[in-house]
Parts: structure tokens; C-alpha cells; sequence
């Protein structure tokens, strides 16, 4: 890999269990001095003498001072997580003891780690490259099966491995054609110029698909943001409690109970859906509070990914709310109360349904699994397949976004027929835009800083 950062001299030090009283804490040492340090506490054996991938349990002190029987995981550079030599101590789970722990670690030379430092300096030894670095970050943010399984797939390189198969494909190309500029005088053609635009065709496609696949990716690490927007009294806190499955909202008889939003977090086949429960909507409120409330609830629907139109069947004004037509690609028509008409109105509703629209009874909980079922559908479009590369990082989709422009300029340059030397300028900065995306080429130091400054400190 090409950084322009060398290796750190220093050693760091960090707690890389969450902070609070738990069973046990890991503090974790990482750098040249790592295990020298750890020694230098360590009581009952010489762990410089140890070898790597080794358990250790013994006495800690600082001086005289006992301060915690532990096991020191070691593991020698280079076979480590961050490429050094790397010291792991397991202690017991009082915070008072992990400060005084790595008080001690400081105090014999190390320093406290940065967010995210452990990783960031996994990455600048080689041990990672850029995507799965950021992978660790999804991993531990995973909040869904989906998210999680993702995430360990960006781990594990599957994201790196089709960007390093499209980078090695214009490689190849790239340098018969610079070669081309070396040999210039005799008039020499070493690329294979209809060769060159099927490379190009099969890039795009791979970039276009892998940009597509962003909008399912958000979905995944983000969560669906769900609003669910009615008149008041159609039932919007009793389908909440229903697709919760428990009384989360106030239920009433009384118009405009629900004066604020109510959000919860609903997982539909490992995908969170986020709920929102809004206020009650009617042309004609004269409360200022549920005015406010009203308001609110039209923010919610704005900013929504998917928007639940609820209505009650036994309302004779069907008319809905006419300002959620401008979102209609994202409206899903439900109509609840179904249990509540009369068996002449049941067959009059029967041949005027919907065939696009759910119809529930929020109260009676029929009709949820298969609103469910829609609200997946509406978000996903299909059943995820984690064993495809799915974007999730809006650092990688702008990158991609270049790299599509880079490959229509080249391919605008072949039918227009430029000459090598302005086709290698476009090959480079594609080139340039694919190792971005995994850290190949120099990439600023603000930009790792934003990067791994998202991390926790530990990690």
C-alpha cells in the first residue's frame, strides 16, 4: 500500500471494553514497548521471553502497590491485529482498578490511544485495507442481522476483492497503452483497442451495480424511517401497538390523544424499520398544541422512507390527505377497521378494494404480518443477498460516482478516437478513485482522521 505516514514509534494504551462495572475489563497495549511495559507490571515470569499468541496469569504491580490478579494475552508483531506488538490485559470489571491499570501503563511509558487508533494503525502497517478498516466500525455499530452480516463480508475483504479485480483489469491496459506513449515514433499499437471497450462496458456495469446497491446498503446500516399518518381516531397508536406487538401508545376513543411523535424500532426479517406514531391530521384544529403536533407530524412524512396512509373504513369521508400526494411513491394506502362494518357494507367495500392497498383490523391484529410483508418489500425490493457486495459507506458511493465518470470519459475518448496519451490521463484517475475507495493511493491525513475519529477508543 502507498502511505505517505510512517509507522508509529510510540506505544498506546486504551480500555477496549466498554466503560461501567462488568465481570472483567481488557485494556489493551499496542506498540514496540507494548509487552515491555506490560512486563514491567508483571509479576512471576519474564513475558519478553514468552511466545506469541500466549496466556499469562499473574500479579499486577506498580512498585509495591498490588493492583489486580490478571491474564496478559500476548501477541507479537507481526502476526497482530494492528501489525505491532500488542499486549492485552484482562482485569476485573471495576473501573476504579482499569484506571489505575493504565495509569500504571502510562506511567512506564505509554500513552492514551485516539479513537480509533488501534485500527487506523492496523491499516498504515498493512494489515487492512481502507474498506475493511471502516468494516470494524459497522461491525460494532450493527444493530440487525443484516447490518452485521454485511458488515463481516466488508471484513473479511469481499468488498476489496471486486474493487481489486476491476483495479488489476485497468492496470493491465493501462500499461500497454503507456507503453505505447514509449514507443510513440514507430506508430505502435500493444492495446487491443476493442478489447479495451469491453473492459470498459464490463466496469461500468460492475460500478453501476455496485453504486445501485447503496440504496439497499443505507437501508441496511441506517434503518427505514417509518411514519404513520392518518386522521385522528383511525387507529395509528393501535397499529403501532399491533406491529409492535405491546401497548406502546395511548389508545382512546378521544380525537387527538396523540398530540406528540412516538418512535420505536421494529426488525422485519433483520432490517429495523424505525415508527413513527404522529399526531392526528384535520383541516380545521383550533388546539395549539395539536396544532403544533400536526405540523410535526407533516415534518415526519417529509423526511419519511416509507409512509403508512391510514384510514378508517367506517369514516364516510374517504377523501385522505391531500397534501401526501407529492410522496406517493413512498405511500403505503392502509385501511383499518375492517372488523367494524356491517356484512352489506363488507361486500359494498369488497368490490371497491384497492387491490394496492392493505386492509387490517389494527384492534383485532389481522392483516399486520402481510403489511409487513409490503413495508420489507417497499424498502428492499427484494430478499437481500449478503453474499453479494453491498455499498454502505457514502465515502465509497461518492468515490464510485468518479470512477463511473471516469469510465464514460474513457469510453467518450475511444469512440472519438484520442489519442493514448489523453486515454492514460482518464485510466489514471479512474485508477486514482478505485484506490481511494480502499486507501491504494496517498489519502489525506484529515481524511483518516474523519475516518477513524468514529471509532471508540479501544479500537
Amino acid at each position: 500500500m502507498l502511505h505517505t505516514f510512517s509507522a508509529w514509534d510510540d506505544t498506546i494504551v486504551a480500555l477496549a471494553t466498554p466503560p461501567g462495572i462488568g465481570a472483567i475489563g481488557v485494556i489493551r497495549l499496542s506498540g514496540e514497548n507494548s509487552i515491555a511495559i506490560a512486563d514491567a507490571l508483571f509479576t512471576g515470569k519474564d513475558l519478553l521471553r514468552q511466545a506469541t499468541h500466549t496466556l499469562h496469569v499473574g500479579m499486577l504491580k506498580n512498585e509495591k502497590e498490588e493492583l489486580d490478579e490478571v491474564v496478559i494475552s500476548l501477541y507479537k508483531a507481526p502476526k497482530s491485529y494492528t501489525g505491532e506488538n500488542i499486549a492485552e490485559i484482562s482485569c476485573h470489571g471495576s473501573p476504579f482498578i482499569q484506571q489505575q491499570i493504565i495509569a500504571a501503563c502510562i506511567q512506564k511509558g505509554a500513552r492514551l490511544a485516539k479513537p480509533g487508533e488501534f485500527t487506523q494503525r492496523a491499516f498504515l502497517n498493512g494489515k487492512m485495507d481502507l474498506t475493511q478498516a471502516e468494516a470494524v466500525a459497522d461491525v460494532i455499530a450493527a444493530h440487525s442481522l443484516a447490518a452485521q452480516q454485511t458488515a463481516l463480508k466488508q471484513l473479511r475483504g469481499g468488498f476489496s476483492s471486486d474493487l481489486k479485480d476491476l483495479r488489476d483489469r485497468l492496470i493491465g491496459f493501462a500499461a500497454l497503452i503507456e507503453l505505447e506513449l514509449d514507443f510513440s515514433q514507430e506508430d505502435v499499437e500493444f492495446a487491443d483497442r476493442p478489447q479495451l471497450e469491453q473492459l470498459i462496458a464490463q466496469l461500468t456495469a460492475s460500478a453501476t451495480q455496485l453504486l445501485y446497491s447503496f440504496k439497499l446498503g443505507n437501508v441496511i446500516k441506517n434503518g427505514v424511517n417509518v411514519a404513520i399518518i392518518g386522521k385522528p381516531n383511525a387507529g395509528k397508536s393501535t397499529l403501532l401497538n399491533a406491529l409492535l406487538n405491546e401497548e406502546r401508545a395511548i389508545v382512546s376513543d378521544i380525537a387527538g390523544t396523540t398530540r406528540d411523535t412516538i418512535e420505536e424500532v421494529l426488525n422485519i426479517n433483520g432490517v429495523l424499520f424505525r415508527l413513527v406514531d404522529t399526531a392526528g391530521i384535520r383541516e380545521h384544529a383550533t388546539d395549539r398544541i395539536e396544532k403544533l403536533g400536526i405540523e410535526r407530524s407533516r415534518h415526519n412524512a417529509e423526511k419519511a422512507d416509507i409512509i403508512i396512509h391510514l384510514r378508517d373504513l367506517t369514516d364516510t369521508d374517504q377523501s385522505g390527505i391531500t397534501w401526501l400526494k407529492p410522496y406517493s411513491e413512498k405511500v403505503i394506502e392502509v385501511y383499518n377497521k375492517y372488523d367494524q362494518l356491517s356484512p352489506a357494507n363488507l361486500h359494498a367495500n369488497a368490490s371497491g378494494k384497492d387491490p394496492a392497498a392493505i386492509y387490517i383490523s389494527a384492534k383485532n391484529k389481522e392483516g399486520i404480518e402481510a403489511l409487513k410483508s409490503v413495508m420489507y418489500e417497499k424498502a428492499i425490493g427484494e430478499t437481500i443477498q449478503t453474499e453479494h457486495t453491498i455499498v454502505t459507506n457514502a465515502r465509497h458511493f461518492a468515490a464510485l460516482q468518479k470512477v463511473l465518470e471516469c469510465l464514460n470519459d474513457i469510453k467518450t475518448g475511444m469512440d472519438n478516437n484520442l489519442t493514448g496519451d489523453l486515454l492514460a490521463l482518464d485510466i489514471r484517475r479512474c485508477l486514482h478513485y478505485l484506490g481511494e475507495i480502499t486507501g491504494q493511493v496517498e489519502i489525506d491525513r484529515d481524511i483518516l482522521g474523519t475516518i477513524f475519529g468514529k471509532f471508540c477508543i479501544g479500537k
